[in-house]
């Protein structure tokens, strides 16, 4: 018994994918154009037998049916080779999908890659295509921003909660902090210390911790006057001792109190400049640098460091898991509005339009030309998947229809060739 259509193609690979409701449209309309085309053959044969035998003007008649019949059998012949053997013979060069299937596979892939997939036709259409004013549009449009919001949301709170502690501690201590060790931050350091000398930036941080030394002081006069009683001598009088820890105390509030309230003042300047001879030291003296990095890398090498680190990880997931979870959550607010003014600006900001579809153009020409052939292949690995027959019947399926049309030409023009030939040998 042979082989099903269904066996083969099971056995070969899936061929087309189709609608099966679409494909019974196209088997009626294949049907009806082959009945049209036939009939036409049917046609010239039956006027060829009529006027066979007949002399005068039906000679012409029966010269333009006779040719007619050879041009519609040779285009016949010729769209039936495509598909199958015509009548079931092994005639060479027939059944050309069936056969040669990888063959067209690989041709198919090369015409779109030389034709299609260049890389000044993907810029030139996709420059052309206003995709950044397009994709404002889009966003403006009914809950698209707010879908957007919300989808994005969903995944990236999901993505954070599938991170693990361990794959954290691991990249902390395996990466993170091995690159840190390895690299020297005493130049970067310094650089950025001289960043925030340059912009005042300390002049904060060195008013809290007066404000919160001065007002230490001030609650803990007994802890300065114990202090000082514990480093007396033993021979002093206990009355001496509380003399000279209360002036201690007075001079320091008032020292620390002189050096919060006055900006310029010595202790200030003092503070700066050493700060100043840092900044110059970290980038350009190497036994600075050489003891910045070495206290570097003993606190990097503690391991409170990887602990610390995932502490902050997961203090930082957590709240941006819960901020997301929150419908009416700042984060999606902002994000929210940052989409809206995007839209806005996509549709009426020319220069950024410009911009958007130049970057969208450059980064679809790459591809294409770095990539474009890796995809075209899949024209030929999904060809080369199809069985042969199933393959030859779904492309005479989609196009057999406008291929009729070839043998119904061929009737047509050869039934006038015939003619004028045989007028032309009638006048000579």
């Amino acid at each position: 018994m042979s082989t099903s259509v269904t066996e083969r193609s099971a056995a070969a690979g899936p061929a087309l994918s189709s609608d099966p409701a679409a494909d019974e449209a196209r088997r009626r309309g294949l049907r009806r154009m082959r009945v049209v085309a036939t009939s036409l053959l049917v046609v010239a044969a039956i006027v060829f037998l009529l006027t066979r035998e007949h002399g005068g003007a039906w000679g012409y008649v029966n010269a333009a049916a006779e040719a007619a019949m050879v041009g519609a059998i040779a285009d016949w012949f010729a769209v039936t080779a495509l598909f199958r053997h015509p009548l079931g013979l092994p005639i060479p060069h027939t059944a050309i999908i069936p056969r040669r299937k990888a063959s067209l596979g690989a041709s198919l892939q090369e015409f779109v890659t030389e034709n299609f997939l260049r890389p000044e036709v993907v810029k030139e259409r996709l420059d052309s295509a206003e995709l950044t004013r397009r994709a404002g549009v889009w966003l403006a449009e009914g809950d698209h921003a707010e879908r957007l919001v919300r989808e994005g949301s969903k995944i990236t709170a999901h993505a954070l909660t599938r991170v693990k502690r361990d794959d954290v501690a691991a990249l902390v201590r395996d990466a993170i902090v091995p690159r840190l060790v390895e690299e020297p931050l005493a130049p970067v350091a310094g650089k950025l210390l001289g960043d925030v000398l340059a912009e005042r930036a300390h002049v904060g941080m060195v008013d809290l911790v007066l404000d919160e030394l001065h007002a230490w002081l001030l609650e803990n006069e007994d802890e300065v006057m114990a202090l000082v009683g514990e480093r007396a001598p033993w021979w002093t009088p206990q009355w001496v001792d509380e003399r000279v820890g209360s002036r201690l105390h007075l001079e320091a509030v008032t020292w620390v109190q002189e050096i919060r309230d006055q900006p310029e003042h010595r202790a200030r300047r003092a503070l700066d400049g050493w700060l100043g001879r840092l900044v110059d030291d970290l980038q350009s003296d190497e036994a600075t640098q050489e003891r910045f990095e070495r206290l570097k890398s003993r606190m990097l090498n503690q391991p409170q460091v990887t602990t610390t680190g995932v502490a902050i990880w997961d203090a930082l997931r957590h709240a941006l898991v819960e901020t997301l979870q929150d419908e009416d959550g700042m984060l999606r607010r902002r994000a929210l509005q940052e989409l809206h003014a995007l839209a806005d600006r996509l549709q009426r900001d020319t220069d950024l339009q410009a911009r958007g579809d130049r970057v969208v153009a450059d980064a679809g020409a790459y591809l294409v030309e770095h990539y474009g052939s890796e995809v075209a292949t899949i024209i030929s690995a999904t060809v080369d998947r199809w069985d042969g027959v199933e393959t030859a019947r779904k492309v005479e399926l989609h196009v057999g229809r406008d291929l009729q049309f070839i043998r119904i030409n061929g009737t047509v023009v050869g039934g006038l060739a015939g003619l004028v030939i045989h007028t032309l040998s009638h006048l000579v």
